[in-house]
């Protein structure tokens, strides 16, 4: 007997897939709202979530790869009234089984959980467990859960990985893991930052070259792609590529061989890819800044590494790492971590990712040297700003603001701001302000009906009394 979630704040919807499948034989438990599907799912193991995309708390289609870092890893079937093709395809790329628009045919959706759960169970019994190397990777949140799973899927063949995400996530680290992981561990792990390639001699750098082929060309010349060969070649930041040198790599991919600047011959280098970037290539392309052809050959498995504040509950183990790693470095005992200290990590954004949390120790510590605790106060200025700047913004609506105003546009900006500090204290004083009218409270509010009916069960609130 399998388990499955469904939430879809559609009480038809709801109770039709319950039936469907209680009478498959398996468990069944539904919510109505994102936040209490994702309780329900860090509560107890799921294998297939049916997921609706307009929820009263938020899109479906946002909460997909937090579902999918479960420790159950439940695969996740979308079923919307509101679907459109940039939908089905961010629910595809986010790894959903599958997209199913409402009205659904129960025969389709029985047969699409069959197959899942045939899936699941076949996985179970071909899939070995693994223990993987994490040698440099800090952080045990769901979203870094589900990337190392896609890390030890990658490590297990030679497919050329595209790993994406912003500037400081990691990206060569994890680079580093699929290698470390995988066949040719103990072979040259080789880095080309695409970014530092002078246009020059990129060739050369590259491919190598015979001595004498061009002046300052006193010896024979070795490339990257030669010395990658039976290991890895990492081109770091690869949207940098020159235009006029990706006709040139993608030969290379397809045959494997190439020749050496000045030389009559090719010569044969079988390296691994693995390229990063934190940059948009499929608009690049559009732009005509990178080969249609070459985006295909580089992107055969992707991995996409989700910023820092998607993964919030890793701060504190990163924090705890590079402390005493720094401490360690200086010669100097572990610093204490204050508990403001920590809360004001917590609350910061970190858009320079894991990269400006280690800078940021790292002055921290220097500046600290000689005390034993770190406070705020050892914060760098412009981040104690920042937080300082949030805190006031948070701290409600502007002085002689209106519990609830008469236009709409103020009932949005006023909800949003009552939200911080109470949805239940709004809702009360809006039915109040209404006399309990459902059609006004929706006007005033901007809220859906749907989704006012929702929040006012969420929050036990009577429409009518």
């Amino acid at each position: 007997m399998a388990d499955i979630l469904i939430v879809d704040d559609d009480l038809m919807m709801s109770e039709t897939l319950t039936d469907m499948v209680e009478r498959s034989g398996h468990g069944v438990v539904s919510a109505y709202t994102i936040g209490d599907g994702i309780a329900y799912i860090r509560a107890r193991p799921f294998d297939v979530v049916f997921l609706d995309v307009h929820l009263p708390d938020g899109n479906g289609l946002e909460a997909l790869p937090e579902i999918q870092a479960a420790s159950s890893r439940p695969d996740v079937v979308i079923i919307t009234g509101h679907g459109n093709p940039d939908g089905a395809e961010l629910a595809i790329k986010n790894g959903a089984w599958d997209y199913i628009e409402k009205p659904i045919s129960l025969k389709t959706v029985a047969l699409v959980m069959q197959r899942v759960l045939q899936y699941r169970e076949a996985k179970k019994e071909t899939t070995p467990p693994r223990v993987l190397n994490r040698t440099g990777i800090v952080g045990g949140s769901d979203r870094m859960s589900w990337c190392m799973d896609l890390v030890a899927q990658a490590a297990a063949s030679s497919i050329s990985v595209l790993i994406t995400g912003e500037t400081g996530t990691g990206k060569e680290v994890i680079a580093r893991a699929i290698h470390n992981n995988g066949a040719r561990a103990t072979s040259d792990f080789i880095t080309v930052d695409c970014a530092a390639l002078p246009p020059t001699i990129v060739e050369s750098v590259l491919f190598g070259h015979e001595k004498g082929t061009f002046t300052g060309a006193d010896r024979h010349r070795e490339g990257l792609l030669k010395q990658a060969d039976g290991g890895t070649l990492f081109l770091d930041e690869v949207g940098e590529l020159p235009v006029e040198m990706q006709k040139a790599f993608l030969r290379v991919l397809q045959e494997r061989s190439f020749r050496p600047l000045g030389s009559r011959h090719e010569i044969k280098s079988e390296f691994r890819l693995i390229a990063a970037t934190n940059r948009n290539l499929e608009q690049m392309v559009e732009l005509r800044q990178l080969r249609e052809d070459l985006l295909y050959r580089l992107k055969a498995f992707t991995i996409e590494l989700p910023p820092l504040r998607e993964r919030k509950e890793d701060i504190k183990e990163l924090t705890i790492h590079y402390n005493a790693k720094i401490c360690d470095r200086y010669g100097i005992d572990t610093k204490g971590l204050a508990p403001e200290f920590m809360e004001a990590l917590m609350a910061y954004g970190w858009p320079g990712n894991v990269r400006e949390v280690i800078n940021t120790l790292e002055r921290v510590i220097a500046v600290a040297r000689h005390e034993p605790t770190l406070y705020p106060i050892h914060l760098p200025v412009e981040i104690r700003v920042k937080l300082a700047r949030s805190s006031v913004n948070a701290s409600g609506d502007a002085p002689g603001h209106e519990t609830v105003p008469g236009g709409e546009e103020s009932a949005i900006r006023t909800f949003q701001a009552h939200k911080r500090i109470s949805d239940q204290a709004y809702l009360l004083n809006l039915m109040k302000h209404t006399k309990h009218s459902i059609k006004e409270a929706c006007r005033i509010s901007n809220l859906s009906r749907s989704r006012l009916h929702a929040l006012l069960k969420i929050h036990e609130i009577s429409k009518f009394d």
